[in-house]
């Protein structure tokens, strides 16, 4: 008679499964989460602030329009905006 080991491991499949359930328990213990800010999400926190300076910028332009002491700089503003149409 030929004894061959064909069904040995099959003998009790629920606790081999049980085993890799325990092992994957295991591994995932150990495992952490991880956050990295990318440079364009750091460019946008930078923005915030230019923001705040803009408004108190625009707060005090508004100021001196009401107060009637708001004066253009003619020759500023011709070089902005030659500046801004030869891009």
């Amino acid at each position: 008679m030929k004894i061959q080991n064909y069904g040995v491991n099959k003998v009790n499949p629920y606790q081999n499964q049980s085993l890799k359930t325990e092992k994957l328990k295991k591994s995932t213990v150990n495992m952490t989460d991880q956050i990295e800010i990318s440079s364009a999400a750091k460019d946008l926190q930078g923005i915030k602030s230019y923001s705040t300076d803009r408004a108190e910028r625009i707060g005090q332009i508004k100021e001196q329009v009401e107060a009637g002491n708001y004066k253009v700089d003619a020759n500023k503003l011709a070089s902005d905006l030659l500046r801004y149409y030869r891009k």
